[in-house]
């Protein structure tokens, strides 16, 4: 695993710690998974990818971080699968924003298939990306996550050369970035004072953006956000582990 993925895992955690409070319920999912999904998603471009999510049921979650991030109002029976860490990812489907959530007939048994949704409810959670987007869901996001007993995911990434599509943010939600963008953040400190001096922060956003890595396909990395959210709407807490089932990051305290 890549360094500057390692410290965006350990500066997510530390949001999602400082943030408990505002969710219900806490996902655990290990960080070497979410490294094999970031390499696929640009394997995959321009697409969006489906990926099937399945429990480690040998890996129970640790309940002393459980008990860390658990809010005043949490319950412990939102999701199916929550007392365990995620165990499994598999590529199920690539496609765009409409297609992307309809499994294949070679993932699909015939089975009950109307009743469970377009994906056929197959595994326990489910993650897709939006390459070039926030993650923010959208109304096919939120009509395909009604078939879910888990959680849905979806993971944002910005990146160049952006190919047929830009960065896209025009849209309201809660965003959840996976990796400080310092430049970013010191930029919004220090408006500009004048119409050209806007239009100069226009243009060096677009053209000097900071690069947080470099994926295996060559791309830069200038952002990456991560956000699961349950049916009812409700968003849930993403807390990252290694194998042992400890965050990234540890210890944290009160």
């Amino acid at each position: 695993m890549q360094k500057w993925l390692l410290n965006a895992m350990i500066e997510y955690n530390s949001a999602s710690f400082q943030n408990s409070q505002s969710y219900p319920a806490v996902l655990h999912m290990p960080g070497k998974i979410l490294d094999k999904i970031i390499k696929w998603c640009f394997e995959s471009l321009p697409d969006e990818i489906l990926v099937g999510i399945d429990v480690n049921n040998k890996l129970k979650v640790n309940q002393q971080v459980n008990e860390l991030f658990r809010s005043m109002e949490s319950r412990n029976d939102l999701f199916a699968g929550q007392d365990f860490v995620i165990g499994e990812a598999e590529i199920v489907n690539r496609g765009d924003s409409y297609s992307v959530h309809h499994l294949p007939e070679d993932w699909t048994d015939g089975i009950f298939t109307e009743s469970r949704g377009a994906r056929g409810g197959r595994f326990t959670h489910w993650l897709h990306t939006h390459p070039n987007a926030v993650a923010i869901p959208s109304h096919q996001d939120a009509d395909a996550a009604q078939s879910t007993h888990g959680v849905d995911l979806i993971l944002g990434v910005e990146f160049t050369p952006e190919g047929p599509f830009g960065w896209y943010d025009n849209v309201e939600g809660v965003r959840r970035p996976l990796g400080k963008n310092e430049q970013q953040e010191r930029e919004n400190r220090e408006p500009p004072r004048s119409a050209a001096g806007w239009r100069r922060k226009w243009w060096k956003k677009k053209n000097q953006r900071q690069v947080l890595g470099i994926a295996p396909t060559g791309h830069s990395i200038h952002g990456l956000e991560l956000i699961a959210f349950h049916k009812s709407g409700v968003g849930v807490n993403v807390v990252l582990v290694d194998d042992e089932g400890m965050p990234y990051g540890w210890p944290f305290t009160k």
